[in-house]
């Protein structure tokens, strides 16, 4: 099963990060538009899981992902087991998810500036992120495991520890989680 061993963390020096992080690769700009589903009783949220569909702009082109994640297997950093389908159209695959009985948790828009490096004999994808209704900057950085999780998210860590990036700057919240938090209030949802 492919798992997604990532952390994120907030960024108090994002220049820096991106200098950081252009030494070692091409930036690549995007924003992706996401759609996050649930059930109505909200039983995806609640058990660790999500469902999205990702419309990604580039410069180059646009395309669109289904993503299911599974609950963590990391608490400490929120690493989760991952599926992703490219979708040739995803106004049909909301349409799907609609008539399957889901609905729009939240839809929100990231900016992001993607670098993809290799660290330890390791694929590592670093993300410089914003996000309009968020304060601040963040960064991803990430690796695809199917096993070895602990030992992936060692690789991370020191890409995270590398580019100066402290322990007390990770956070587990996810953006759907913080945009809707933003949006309705700490006691409100959807």
């Amino acid at each position: 099963m492919p798992i997604e061993a990532e952390f994120k963390a907030h960024v108090h020096d994002p220049g820096r990060v991106r200098d950081w992080l252009r030494e070692r690769a091409t930036e690549e700009v995007s924003t992706y538009h996401d759609v996050y589903f649930d059930q109505p009783d909200r039983s995806l949220t609640r058990s660790g899981r999500e469902l999205r569909v990702r419309v990604i702009e580039s410069e180059t082109d646009t395309r669109a992902v289904l993503t299911y994640k599974a609950p963590a297997v990391d608490a400490a950093s929120a690493s989760k087991p991952e599926y992703e389908a490219d979708v040739s159209d995803a106004d049909s695959t909301r349409a799907i998810l609609d008539g399957l009985g889901y609905c729009v948790l939240v839809a929100f828009a990231k900016h992001c500036r993607n670098y993809r490096f290799v660290s330890d004999g390791r694929d590592i994808l670093a993300t410089l992120v914003t996000v309009p209704e968020l304060d601040g900057t963040f960064l991803e950085v990430e690796t695809i495991t199917d096993d070895d999780v602990p030992e992936a998210l060692a690789t991370v860590r020191a890409v995270l520890t590398d580019i100066g990036i402290e322990d007390l700057d990770i956070t587990t919240e996810p953006y759907a989680d913080a945009v809707i938090a933003r949006r309705y209030g700490p006691n409100e949802r959807p």
